[in-house]
C-alpha cells in the first residue's frame, strides 16, 4: 500500500511560514544584540590624574619630582613652554594627583549616571601626565597605582554589572623607555629592530609624527608583536586575564588594517566578547572587522556642524545615511559616538549655545552605537584645545545638581527605557524644511522611535513621510522628553517645529480608554 500523500501547503500558507520564520529570525537578532554588552552602551571615560582628587595626596608628593609639578585641584591647565632635554611641553608633566584609588571611590557617582563602561586613558608606566609615552606597557605608573589596583578597579566594575576599557597605545613608545634607550646607545641590542632608525629621521628614529618623545614601535617585527598582544602573556592578554574587558587603540589608524585584525582576533581568543575599539578618523567602512568599532571622529564633526548651523539639516541627514549605509551596521553599534574628549575642545566651548548643545546630545543618545561621555561634559565643563580640555572635574557643580547633569541623566534614562535606541537599525525618514528626521526601530511598532529635529533659530512647518508600515494613523505619536502628543495621518506627520527643538517620538499603542489599532500589529 502507499503511504498516504502529505497535503501540498497553498502560497499563502508557505508565505506565512516563510514570514513567521523571518520574524524569528529578526527577533533572535535583537535578542543576540541586547546581549552583547558592547552594542549600544553607554561609555564614561576618565583620565585618572583629572577625575578624583587622592585621598593621601602628601603621601604622594615624592612621586611628582621637578620638573614634574603638582598643581592644586581648583587649577586650570594652561599651555606651557617646550622642554628640549625632555623633549616634551611644561603642561605634560603638570599633574593633579588623582590615581585609581580614587578613581574607585568614586564608581557610585559614575555608576548612578547610568554609565555601562568605564573607560580610562592610559595608565601604563610613563614620564607624563597623560601616559601616551609608555615606558613599560606591563608597568602601571606609580601616580595611579599598580596593576593590583587595576584588578580591584575590574573586579568592583564586575561586582556593579559594569565593564573597563583601557587605552592601548601600541603605536609608538616614550623615549625614555629602556627597551628604547638600550636600542639606541647599541647597535647589537636584542631590541634594535623594536624601533626604526635612520639619518633621515630627527634623533636618529622613527617618531609618531615627528615627536620626539614618542618612538614608534616596528610592528613588522614578530617579537613587537608577541610583546603587544600575540602572546600568552602579551600585554593585551594579560590585562583581559586580569579582568579588563576591552582595550581602546590610540592612533589605530597608524597601526593598519593587518596588525589590527590580528591583535582583535588575539584579545577575542583571549576573552571572548572583549572589545578592540580603534581611534580611526577615517571613514569608517573598511576598518571593519579589522576592530570591533571605530571613535566616530566624522559623526561628531557632522553633528556640531549642524547645531552651530554651519550645515543644513538637509546634508547632514544625507551624509549620515550615506555613512550608516556604508559601513557593517553590527560593527556600528559597537562604535563610540562623542562630542568631547581629551583631544578635542569641550562641547561647552565648540557649541556654546546651551539649546543647540541640547539638540547634539539628544543626537548622539539616539543615533546608532555606544554613547562616550567624557568626564565633566554632564556638568558643561568648559575647556580650549591641550590641555584645557583636560581640566579637574568639577566636583563642585555635581554637587550644585548642575542643570546639564539633569538633562544628561534624562537622555541616559531615556536610552535605557528604549531598545531600538541602543540596539535598533536605522532608518532615514524624508522631512521638509531641513528638518534631520530618522527612526530606530526592531521588529516591533512598540519599539519604534521617531527623532526629529529641527536646528533652526526659527520655527518651521514641516512634512514628514515615515516608511513604517506599522506605525497606525492617530495621535499616538508621544515626544519621550516632553510629552506632547502628534498627529500620524498616512504615513505623513505635518506639524509646526519650535525652533532649536528635538523630539523624540514614539508610537501610543492604545488610547486611554483601551482601545488599540495596534492590536493585530506588532
Amino acid at each position: 500500500m502507499t503511504a498516504p500523500t502529505a497535503p501540498v501547503a497553498s502560497a499563502a500558507q508557505s508565505g506565512a511560514s516563510h514570514a513567521n520564520a523571518f520574524d524569528l529570525q529578526r527577533a533572535g537578532l535583537y535578542d543576540r544584540r541586547q546581549a552583547d554588552w558592547r552594542n549600544g552602551a553607554i561609555v564614561y571615560q576618565v583620565l585618572v590624574d583629572r577625575f578624583a582628587p587622592s585621598a593621601d595626596l602628601a603621601a604622594k608628593r615624592a612621586l611628582y619630582p621637578a620638573p614634574k609639578r603638582l598643581r592644586d585641584w581648583a587649577d586650570e591647565p594652561r599651555r606651557g613652554s617646550y622642554l628640549p632635554a625632555e623633549k616634551l611641553w611644561s603642561h605634560e608633566i603638570d599633574f593633579w594627583g588623582g590615581d585609581l584609588a580614587s578613581t574607585r571611590a568614586q564608581l557610585d557617582y559614575v555608576q548612578q549616571l547610568g554609565a555601562d563602561v568605564l573607560y580610562l586613558n592610559p595608565v601604563h608606566l610613563g614620564t607624563t601626565n597623560h601616559k601616551y609615552d609608555a615606558l613599560d606597557h606591563n608597568a602601571v605608573s606609580p601616580e595611579f597605582g599598580t596593576r593590583a589596583d587595576v584588578t580591584a578597579l575590574a573586579a568592583e566594575l564586575k561586582r556593579r554589572g559594569m565593564k573597563l576599557v583601557l587605552d592601548g597605545v601600541f603605536n609608538h613608545m616614550g623615549r625614555n623607555a629602556p627597551v628604547f634607550q638600550q636600542a639606541l646607545a647599541d647597535v647589537r641590542s636584542p631590541y634594535r629592530d623594536w624601533f626604526v632608525f635612520g639619518p633621515q629621521y630627527e634623533g636618529g628614529a622613527r617618531t609618531w609624527w615627528n615627536a620626539q618623545n614618542l618612538p614608534e614601535l616596528n610592528l613588522e617585527n614578530v617579537q613587537v608583536r608577541e610583546h603587544v598582544y600575540a602572546a600568552p602573556d602579551s600585554v593585551v592578554r594579560s590585562y583581559l586575564q586580569h579582568g579588563v574587558d576591552g582595550w581602546r587603540l590610540d592612533v589605530a589608524f597608524d597601526i593598519g588594517f593587518n596588525v589590527l585584525a590580528e591583535l582583535t582576533r588575539a584579545a577575542h581568543q583571549q576573552k571572548p566578547g572583549s572589545l578592540i575599539v580603534g581611534e580611526i578618523p577615517n571613514y569608517p567602512r573598511e576598518w571593519f572587522p579589522s576592530v570591533d568599532g571605530v571613535m566616530h571622529f566624522g559623526l561628531r564633526s557632522l553633528m556640531i556642524a549642524t547645531v552651530n548651523r554651519e550645515l543644513d539639516g538637509a546634508s547632514f541627514q544625507r551624509m549620515l545615511t550615506r555613512l550608516i549605509a556604508d559601513a557593517d551596521y553590527e560593527h556600528l553599534l559597537k562604535s563610540w559616538v562623542y562630542l568631547d574628549n581629551h583631544d578635542t575642545a569641550r562641547l561647552a566651548t565648540t557649541v556654546p549655545d546651551a539649546a543647540a548643545r541640547k539638540l547634539a546630545q539628544v543626537l548622539q543618545f539616539t543615533l546608532p552605537g555606544a554613547v562616550n561621555l567624557y568626564y565633566g561634559s554632564e556638568v558643561a565643563m568648559e575647556g580650549g584645545d591641550d590641555p584645557e580640555m583636560r581640566g579637574p572635574m568639577r566636583w563642585d557643580r555635581v554637587a550644585a545638581e548642575h542643570p546639564d547633569l539633569a538633562w544628561t541623566r534624562q537622555l541616559v534614562a531615556l536610552r535605557k527605557a528604549h531598545c531600538a535606541l541602543r540596539v535598533g537599525d536605522f532608518r532615514s525618514a524624508e522631512a521638509s524644511s531641513n528638518v534631520i528626521a530618522f527612526e530606530r526601530h526592531t521588529d516591533r511598532a512598540g519599539d519604534t522611535v521617531l527623532v526629529l529635529v529641527n536646528t533652526a533659530t526659527t520655527g518651521v512647518d514641516t512634512t514628514v513621510l515615515v516608511a513604517d508600515s506599522k506605525l497606525m494613523d492617530g495621535e499616538n505619536l508621544v515626544d519621550q522628553l516632553s510629552g506632547r502628543v502628534l498627529r500620524l495621518q498616512a504615513a505623513m506627520l505635518r506639524t509646526r517645529m519650535p525652533p532649536q527643538t528635538a523630539w523624540v517620538l514614539k508610537p501610543r499603542l492604545s488610547t486611554p480608554q483601551g482601545y488599540s489599532s495596534y492590536k493585530r500589529v506588532q
